[in-house]
């Protein structure tokens, strides 16, 4: 019989497996969406739904109780600016988890994890812009082969 098994031990120690929670917590907070393996997207789906549920009220004790969970600044203001607000209305089922086939490596199963009605600008956020590269190349063709040999030269 499985009395009080409540939660997946995934082959980690408790503090390893806390620390896992929280990095994963924070991520899909700032991305709204991560790929990683089933059993784990499984058991970060709960947490997550409670910490937006903690964040739907905003009194300072929930704030506090979800930085202690979270340890980040960044990730608290948004599940109590935006977050909160987009659920206002919807009661539970913030997140969801979507199979998305075998890892090459491994053949481990691996999961998509990602907050309903997400916004799909919130990936891009760490990518570098493809312009500022564009701005560089344009101002090396820009000069004769003297003067681009000279300027890599003095970097």
């Amino acid at each position: 019989m499985r009395h009080k098994i409540g939660y997946r031990k995934l082959n980690k120690t408790g503090e390893h497996r806390k620390a896992l929670f929280k990095n994963m917590l924070n991520s899909l907070i700032k991305y709204e969406q991560i790929i990683t393996t089933l059993p784990k997207a499984k058991e970060l789906k709960p947490q997550i739904d409670k910490v937006i549920t903690i964040g739907k009220k905003k009194i300072l004790s929930n704030k506090k109780r979800l930085f202690s969970k979270l340890q980040d600044k960044k990730s608290v203001t948004k599940v109590f600016e935006i977050l909160s607000s987009r659920y206002n209305k919807r009661s539970g089922g913030y997140s969801r988890v979507l199979k998305a086939g075998f890892r090459t490596g491994d053949d481990a199963p691996m999961a998509i994890i990602e907050l309903v009605d997400r916004d799909k600008e919130a990936k891009k956020i760490d990518k570098p812009k493809k312009v500022e590269t564009k701005d560089k190349e344009k101002s090396n063709k820009d000069l004769t082969p003297k003067e681009t040999s000279v300027k890599t030269a003095s970097k």
